[in-house]
């Protein structure tokens, strides 16, 4: 299949290894029109570590080149360029073509099927819960793929596609999807704001001086016990919906191949190994500045809309914003589009289900 992925980052360049080394044909478009440099003039993705080669990986022209010819179209850059690649794409989507977001956040999906609605369009909406691949992004024709995850979750809006977005994904990158109960799970199953904020908060300053850092040595037991407080709200949050979504346990366990433990243990241990990771090297990182408006901020909302408050979020939320001297909720660009804001749990639960009506 032709996979039209809208974004150029490590995230990208490593779905696009992967879709390639499968026989897929994926084509990557650059929303700055930088990053895509080296692949439009032939030259090939060489990818390390979890996958491995060279592989013929094709360059957009533009966002209708990566859109409009493909079989589906993947999303996969941070959460704050999302509503633009959405508002770019959105002219160019043509009825029954999957689009996949790559990890969903925010109510993304509500935001694009707010925009499709507006357009008389039904397409199925498939989001995940995580990204399938880790890494970081070498250069311009190279990524190093740390993991392949073994485990993704996964639903679709509206819920009734959840057979064919399940099918699709594994066509295009193998066994390893789980079902999840619909697009409300998937909003609250996604762990990286939550672990990424215990993890930088409490080394916040080896990041604003630049240090070079393991990230698994240093989840120490009081960086985990924070993580797992975190936790405890999600879980929380996600039974008022009468929902099941898997434990930061579980996440740790599954996606980084190590024993289940406390999560401070199975970091050392993916440290042991050789696994662990280097740490952010500066504060102006993904990990707060995505995670925060754009993952922790809505687990908030969610808490007060559920009557579970997620305290701990938004103290997060509120202490980055002292540290950095602005308000990071306002860098949230989706969600004042929806309205959220004291809405009824079970309308919210509907909307996960169904989306906007055309």
């Amino acid at each position: 299949m032709r996979i039209g992925i809208l974004g150029a980052g490590a995230i990208a360049f490593g779905c696009a290894a992967y879709l390639a080394r499968a026989g897929h044909t994926p084509v990557i478009w650059s929303p700055s029109g930088t990053k895509t440099a080296e692949l439009a003039v032939g030259n090939k993705l060489r990818a390390t570590s979890a996958i491995e080669g060279e592989f013929e990986v094709g360059a957009a022209r533009d966002c209708e080149d990566a859109v409009a010819t493909s079989d589906a179209v993947l999303i996969a850059l941070p959460a704050y360029g999302h509503r633009a690649v959405m508002d770019a794409a959105i002219e160019h989507l043509r009825p029954g073509q999957p689009v996949i977001i790559s990890s969903h956040t925010s109510f993304g999906a509500l935001y694009l099927s707010r925009l499709l609605a507006a357009r008389g369009l039904e397409l199925p909406i498939i989001v995940w819960g995580t990204t399938v691949t880790t890494g970081r992004q070498k250069s311009l024709t190279e990524v190093n793929v740390a993991t392949v995850r073994e485990k993704v979750d996964v639903a679709t809006l509206p819920a009734s596609a959840i057979d064919a977005g399940w099918t699709l994904c594994t066509q295009l990158f193998g066994d390893r999807f789980v079902k999840r109960d619909g697009m409300l799970a998937i909003s609250l199953s996604n762990l990286n704001p939550q672990n990424h904020l215990g993890i930088a908060m409490l080394n916040l300053t080896r990041m604003e001086k630049g240090e070079v850092w393991g990230q698994g040595e240093h989840v120490t037991p009081a960086v985990g016990r924070l993580i797992e407080a975190l936790d405890e709200e999600r879980l929380a949050i996600a039974g008022s919906f009468g929902l099941k979504v898997r434990t930061v346990y579980e996440h740790f366990s599954l996606s980084f191949h190590v024993p289940m433990a406390s999560v401070s243990e199975m970091n050392q241990e993916m440290h042991r190994q050789g696994r662990g990771g280097f740490g952010p090297t500066t504060i102006e990182s993904r990990y707060i500045l995505e995670d925060a408006p754009f993952g922790l901020w809505p687990t908030a909302l969610l808490g007060r809309i559920s009557g579970h408050p997620a305290s701990l979020h938004e103290a997060g939320v509120a202490i980055y914003s002292a540290a950095y001297g602005r308000d990071l909720k306002a860098d949230n660009d989706l969600l004042p589009e929806l309205g959220l804001e004291g809405i009824a749990p079970e309308e919210l639960k509907r909307l996960c289900e169904q989306g906007f009506a055309k």
